[in-house]
């Protein structure tokens, strides 16, 4: 019952967020400067078509109305339209929204894996050669904007070397090693951008449960350490590990935008961009709630996640 209170009140909570989210979103979009309506018509805008489209799209509507009315739009599942091309967003959104799971499931399906093995690997003998080579390489990679990775692994693997396409061109009739290999370099730097965080959360996390008196005890009863690390210390430092993870999880959605950019991936964080670009104020606004909105559930699943994994939270005194 406690378990379930705790989770309630997290998920609670997340909704508070998201209808914030959802308030300072609409907010930041209509303090944008120029008019919607010129923007649309462009060069053939005058005094009566500005007015006629104004009307059209409800702007001249007091904006709480416009905010409830775009609210309960998105929790009923309708998008709105494009300013664009009057295209219906949730077709759109949903291809680019797709697209953009796809690629951050293939990269965490590679860093979230790497990350945990590594850092172990670097707990198990601290300060050797190992530890040393996989830390300053994970400085390494901190250090380095996402671009600059993208533009590296271009230059090696595609301009170079000629191995990758540098560009994302996914036909219809491609296969499936077309597609995979289409998707090496996006994946490879999103992969690089965000391992570094997770290698040396998890190898900190992990030497501090070691440095423990129960652990160093089980250490001077001779039991080997690998077992150790993986059945007792893996495990209770399990909580910070999978919210550093969440929150790299959380920027392959909202922080894919540049590597989309540049691969030419069909993506919604290329759609967002092309929304500002475009003055598409619906689209802007649905992709930056679609962003927010997967950071609140992601760490929401991190909470729920270090819960149930550590007692002391599920049994609060």
């Amino acid at each position: 019952m406690a378990l379930t209170a705790l989770i309630g009140r997290r998920l609670l909570i997340g909704v508070f967020i998201l209808l914030i989210v959802s308030a300072l979103v609409f907010a930041g979009t209509e303090i944008l400067p120029g008019d919607v309506a010129t923007a649309i018509l462009g060069q053939s805008a005058t005094p009566e078509l500005v007015a006629l489209i104004r009307e059209r799209l409800g702007l001249d509507d007091p904006v709480y109305l416009r905010y409830l009315h775009w609210l309960g739009g998105l929790v009923t599942g309708n998008l709105g339209t494009s300013l664009v091309n009057g295209a219906d967003l949730g077709g759109e959104v949903g291809v680019r929204l797709f697209n953009t799971f796809f690629l951050a499931l293939l990269t965490a399906s590679v860093a979230v894996p790497l990350s945990i093995v590594l850092g172990l690997l670097s707990a198990l003998k601290p300060n050797s050669i190992l530890d040393r080579a996989i830390s300053t390489v994970s400085l390494a990679l901190i250090s380095l904007p996402d671009f600059l990775t993208a533009i590296i692994l271009v230059t090696l693997f595609a301009v170079t070397w000629k191995l990758f396409p540098a560009i994302v061109n996914i036909r219809s009739d491609d296969g499936i090693t077309d597609i995979m290999r289409a998707l090496v370099l996006p994946v490879s730097a999103l992969v690089f951008t965000v391992l570094a965080h997770m290698v040396r959360m998890t190898r900190t996390v992990v030497l501090d449960v070691l440095t423990s008196q129960p652990i160093e005890m089980a250490l001077l009863k001779g039991v080997p350490r690998w077992r150790i690390l993986i059945v007792h210390a893996l495990p209770n430092a399990l909580a910070p590990i999978v919210n550093v993870i969440a929150l790299n999880l959380a920027y392959l959605i909202s922080g894919i935008v540049v590597i989309e950019t540049l691969f030419n991936v069909l993506g919604l964080g290329r759609f967002t961009v092309e929304s500002v670009q475009n003055r598409d104020i619906p689209a802007v606004q649905v992709c930056a709630m679609i962003f927010c909105a997967v950071y609140v559930l992601l760490n929401l699943l991190a909470d729920v996640i270090s819960i149930i994994a550590n007692p002391r939270l599920r049994h609060p005194k």
